[in-house]
């Protein structure tokens, strides 16, 4: 068994396996031998296209790009209706880029719909691109272009592109005979720039560097110049081919010198890549050649035309037939079927086969392997991760399953089931009818989002699903049936009432669901009335009310605010049927939700009360109008304003019968008309005071006669009118009349507010005339206030009342020792009584 299992293994400075992943069903009219290849990485689409060389009319003829899977099944055509094509490649979205002589880059998806354009500036628009590369980097998938005039431009990433030049070669007028870009570093220092020959020199161009650096790497056959330079994926190595036929392998810095390795061959390869990092692919007319690092070499020949797509670990060979892996063979498969190899994963893989045909065989195997048990389990369940044939993975993750029983190891257990699963997934996505040959690196590499991603991609939505639910992805099913709902409203031949039915009751009870972003993409494909309804499923009105303006349907979408209680949604719409409809339809419209029109009023009332008062005009709410007359004359600082306002107010109110709110404005307007005459008299503000304040304000300027009449015209109570004449006396601090005031008859107020306005200026004296008129109940505290604490005791003596003489004596002060001992001996007479 171990002999079939590396019948296709073959050595250089390590052992490498060639083998077929599936049988091509091509559909072209023409061979590969005349076609431009582009391979998306990680089993991504196959772009094909005529070479313009074997076009026959290249005026006339406009070129056809196909785009196949990796069985040679048909995906889609785009018609190349743009300038000339210079380069075609793939982002990490498997999004096609076509590089245009002119600089634009056009992006398709695999189903040739057009995505966007983008532009690598004026400069190389007006020079022309003469070459381009798709690199690998750090940020992304990066764009590099070369110029007629030997200039260099690069972007980082295609999904945000930023120009960026590099420094020019000297003699940059002279041809240049072979280029690449070199990428290095992780992505917080990334270190992106390029190796660009010229005959024998090497320069560097790097970004950040004012200017080329000479490289010479140290090549011992003669030749005269580089005609191709490839870097390997990390950056870290490269590979030079000179025209005499020698293949130069060193560092990427051209210091060190792995190998220097006579082809024999001097045509220019059509392809040169890199197998992982250790092996050197080269394609010569219709033979394929494989070199290690220490100068070994194996050939195989083709019946027909082919090319290599390199990947991060292994090269993939299309062919018009087949579709072929070349890897390096993993180190723990190799442990276990190398024939000169006795590894325990070996006996246990042993074991697991005289287990199954009942031999005695199997105890002994795994007694002798029984202290390395477990590494012998774990090497057969990385082996089984490795391999692409089902039956080699059974036979492996079979002899995990037999070692594991003998001993218990949660985190070998974990891993184990873990692997199982993502064989299954791998097993699924490798399948011809969907033909994604991944390796377990690369999808380790990528991670489940992005292979669900891809799934999604090719609308294989069935299968996504079944994934995201096996691997128990986090929102995984949601992110599926999302984009299956976006594609199903695209399709043209179903109808609305069924594909909103069948939306619905797919997407029932699956969480995380945006109906209004389905909706959104049906909207966009001309398909209102689909959208419509799937609106109908949304459950978040923030999300289905604005979709629903956009779409037109106000009247739904004020009904869906309303019914949602949200007034911030309400408003939203209010305000985007007020701009879009005419007055009167607007007006009917609102009318018919409560909500929504009591809202549109508090809105007018803040921000628009011309509008508010045509509401309440076509209402005849004679009060509303009302209200807003008083607050125009609230607002004007002309007099004559104010008073119009107010007259208009007091005749909306008659007209609702509205006697006492006519009698107010009426006032109000006279008492403004006064207010007015005030004003001119003394040059200051008086109009929009309150009465109130219109009377204080003449009591400090001691017109207390037109203080006294504007109290009596307008029935002020007598209670304010005494707090106001004891404050204003009081701030202007004339004691004499304010001890008239309080003589010329009895206060309505009392005399407390006297004691209050003398202690406010600290005037105890005077404080003490009012004192004694206080009211019993309150006079020990007043006396306490204005700190007579002898004079409160004996009031509180006199009144017999010993709580208050206790409050006297804690408020009398520690060091007023004779008052402290006046108080107690008053306490202790009282208490003797």
């Amino acid at each position: 068994m171990s002999a079939l299992l590396t019948a296709d293994w073959f050595q250089l400075d390590a052992y490498y396996r060639k083998f077929d992943l599936y049988n091509m069903v091509w559909s072209m009219d023409e061979g590969l031998g005349t076609m431009i290849v582009s391979g998306a990485p990680y089993g991504g689409p196959v772009a094909v296209v005529r070479d313009r060389k074997y076009v026959r009319n290249p005026g006339t003829a406009k070129p056809i790009i196909t785009i196949y899977n990796c069985v040679g099944n048909i995906i889609s055509k785009i018609v190349w209706n743009s300038g000339n094509l210079v380069h075609m490649g793939w982002s990490d979205g498997e999004q096609l880029l076509c590089v245009q002589e002119s600089g634009d880059v056009l992006l398709y998806d695999m189903f040739g719909a057009y995505q966007k354009t983008f532009s690598m500036g004026q400069e190389v628009r007006d020079t022309k691109v003469c070459k381009a590369q798709l690199f690998s980097n750090p940020h992304g998938i990066g764009l590099a272009v070369m110029t007629t005039t030997n200039r260099m431009y690069l972007l980082s990433n295609v999904s945000d592109p930023k120009i960026r030049s590099v420094p020019d070669i000297p003699r940059a007028n002279e041809p240049i005979s072979s280029w690449c870009v070199l990428s290095s570093g992780l992505r917080s220092s990334a270190v992106i720039g390029f190796l660009v020959c010229r005959d024998k020199e090497v320069y560097r161009c790097q970004l950040g560097e004012s200017r080329a650096v000479l490289m010479r790497p140290d090549i011992n056959n003669t030749y005269t110049q580089i005609i191709t330079i490839v870097p390997s994926q990390n950056g870290r190595h490269v590979v030079l081919f000179t025209d005499s036929g020698i293949l130069w392998i060193g560092s990427s810095d051209l210091k060190n010198k792995y190998c220097e390795i006579d082809t024999k061959l001097i045509k220019q390869p059509k392809g040169l890549v890199w197998c992982g990092s250790q092996a050197i692919v080269g394609h010569w007319d219709d033979t394929m050649y494989i070199y290690g690092f220490n100068g070994s070499v194996v050939k195989y020949p083709y019946d027909g035309p082919f090319h290599l797509i390199q990947e991060m670990d292994c090269v993939r060979i299309i062919s018009e037939m087949s579709h072929e892996m070349l890897q390096k063979v993993p180190l723990v498969v190799e442990k276990i079927f190398r024939l000169t190899n006795i590894a325990p994963a070996t006996y246990l893989v042993e074991a697991s086969k005289e287990f199954q045909n009942r031999s005695h065989k199997a105890d002994e195997h795994i007694r002798y392997i029984k202290a390395d048990l477990s590494t012998a389990v774990q090497d057969c369940i990385d082996a089984a991760a490795f391999e692409f044939n089902a039956d080699v993975q059974k036979m492996l993750i079979r002899a995990a399953q037999f070692g594991k029983g003998f001993i218990m190891d949660p985190v070998l257990t974990e891993h184990y089931v873990s692997t199982c699963r993502w064989l299954r997934v791998l097993n699924a996505v490798r399948d011809p009818r969907v033909a994604i040959p991944l390796t377990f690196l690369q999808v380790q590499n990528l991670g489940e989002r992005i292979l669900l991603d891809r799934l999604i991609w090719r609308r294989l939505h069935c299968l996504a699903e079944h994934i995201a639910s096996y691997l128990q992805l986090k929102d995984g099913r949601t992110r599926v049936l999302s984009h299956w709902a976006c594609y199903k409203v695209t399709q043209p031949h179903l109808d609305n009432e069924s594909a909103a039915r069948e939306i619905g009751e797919k997407l029932r009870n699956i969480p995380g669901i945006s109906y209004s972003t389905i909706a959104m993409k049906a909207a966009e494909k001309g398909r209102k009335a689909l959208a419509i309804k799937i609106l109908e499923y949304e459950t978040h009105s923030k999300l289905q009310v604005p979709l629903l303006l956009t779409l037109g349907e106000g009247p739904s979408a004020l009904l869906k605010a309303t019914a949602s209680g949200d007034t911030d949604l309400v408003y939203i719409v209010l305000l985007h049927l007020k701009e879009k409809m005419g007055k009167h339809e607007f007006e009917l419209t609102i009318r018919s939700f409560p909500l929504a029109h009591a809202l549109y009023i508090k809105y007018c009332a803040r921000h628009n009360r011309e509008a508010l008062r045509k509401v309440y005009v076509q209402e005849d709410d004679f009060t509303g109008q009302a209200a807003t007359h008083i607050r125009d004359a609230l607002d004007h600082t002309n007099p004559g304003s104010a008073e119009a306002s107010l007259i208009s107010a007091r005749e909306c109110y008659k007209k609702g019968k509205n006697d006492l709110g006519a009698s107010i404005c009426e006032e109000a307007r006279k008492l403004i008309k006064q207010q007015s005459s005030l004003q001119e008299t003394y040059g200051e503000s008086f109009v929009g005071l309150s009465l109130h304040d219109t009377v204080k304000k003449l009591l400090d300027h001691g017109e207390v006669k037109l203080a006294d009449k504007l109290r009596s015209e307008y029935r002020m109570p007598d209670r304010r009118y005494w707090w106001l004449r004891i404050i204003a006396l009081a701030d202007k601090q004339d004691w004499t009349e304010l001890e008239k005031l309080s003589k010329s008859k009895k206060s309505p107020v009392g005399y407390e507010p006297f004691v209050d306005a003398c202690l406010k200026y600290c005037n105890y004296d005077e404080a003490l005339k009012y004192l004694p008129k206080c009211r019993d109940d309150i006079k020990v505290k007043y006396y306490v206030k204005a700190e007579f604490y002898e004079e409160a005791a004996q009031v509180a003596f006199d009144q017999k009342d010993d709580i208050a003489l206790v409050f006297v004596l804690n408020k009398c002060p520690a060091r007023d020792s004779a008052a402290h001992a006046k108080i107690q001996a008053l306490l202790d007479q009282l208490n003797k009584k």
